[in-house]
This record gives C-alpha cells, structure tokens and sequence, in this order.
C-alpha cells in the first residue's frame, strides 16, 4: 500500500471515529431529565438538612418538597457570547439596600419564545474560575408563579463564543425563603418580556 494511500485510510477512521464519538457522547433525553431530577433532589436535600440552609428549623421540619416547572428541553438553549469590550466593575443592588460587586463580563443571546434575547452576564470580583459566570434574571412569571425577586443560575461558558443556558435549572435565592437573607436583584437588562416556564416555581411556605 503507498504511503499516501495510508495516510488517507488514517484520516478515514480519525474522521469516523470522531464522528461515532459525536453520537455516543450525546446526551440521551432519558439521561437528561435524571440529570435535572437529580440536581432538583440535592437541592432539596440541601434546604431541608444543610446546616446552611435558609430555612428556619421551622421551615426545616415542614418542607416536604420544592414545586419546579416540568422539565422542557426547549429552555435549555445554547447562546452566542457577546463580548463587553470595557469591563466595568458593577454595584449590583441587594434586597436589603445594600449593593455589591460584580463584573460587567459580556451578554449572552440566544432564540427563545419566539424572539431574540440578551442577558448580561455578571462575573464576581472574587471569582477565580474566568469561565464562571452568575446570572439572575426576571420574566413574565415572576411574581405570579414565580419568585418575584427573579431567579438565578449559575452559567459556565462552554465553547469559545458560545454559552449553554438551561433555565431548567434556574433556582430561587435564599431570600425567597427567608428575608432575612440579602439577595442580589437582577439588572434591568435581564428583565425578560417572555415568560420562562422552566425551573424552580415560588416557594410554599
């Protein structure tokens, strides 16, 4: 065999492999849902037995679940990275009067509802990881079926200009349990005009 003819027979099954690699590393939607299932029952676990948790003993001893949306793949929406070319150092305002800092980094848009959407993703000043983002936002269920203080997720971008958002995994901050706790308020950028149907609904005390 000559050696142009081995090298294309390689490339052949580098390129085919690749491609079987693509297709069995995908993630089944059977896999998925335990997944999020999984995340929705340690977060629970977390609420109702950390020692950090929110909750009051009170609230601890009568928590029985968490109310979530069902699980819909169409919230799950990988978005293009727009960079923030003068990275500014933002008072985020807090339930409580306070503010603090986070980091300007860039917006995330993707297609959902509909239309196109922007959020702005922040970055904490303490955060060591630069592909680790905090994203709080408000939609059209916020306060109806929804905590009214918006919701949170946390984002880690996962391609070179472009970020995975699954708002099946946007949570409630503490301070939907408890007030006492100061919470970071989602900036008016991300004050979406759709309704995100995904995710964790308003807590039953």
């Amino acid at each position: 065999m000559k050696t142009n003819q081995i090298i294309l027979l390689v490339v052949g099954i580098v390129v085919i492999s690749a491609i079987a690699y693509m297709f069995t590393a995908a993630e089944s939607p059977e896999a998925y849902v335990e997944k999020i299932e999984k995340e929705r029952e340690r977060q629970f676990k977390y609420l109702r037995f950390n020692v950090e948790s929110p909750l009051t003993e009170d609230q601890k001893r009568n928590l029985q679940t968490l109310t979530f949306y069902g699980i819909n793949p169409e919230y799950k929406v990988k978005a293009r990275l727009i960079p923030i070319e003068n990275k500014k150092v933002r008072q985020v305002p807090m339930t409580d009067g306070s503010t603090e800092r986070y980091i300007e980094h860039s917006f995330a848009e993707f297609e959902l509802g509909g239309k196109t959407n922007k959020l702005l993703l922040l970055q904490s000043v303490s955060e060591s990881d630069m592909r680790n983002f905090f994203l709080a936002f408000a939609d059209e269920t916020s306060g109806r079926e929804t905590y009214g203080g918006g919701r949170y997720l946390n984002v880690r971008q996962d391609g070179k200009n472009s970020i995975t958002i699954d708002f099946n995994l946007a949570y409630n901050p503490y301070c939907a349990y408890n007030p006492d706790y100061a919470c970071p308020l989602p900036p008016k950028e991300n004050l979406l005009t759709i309704a995100i149907e995904a995710g964790e609904k308003n807590y039953d005390k």
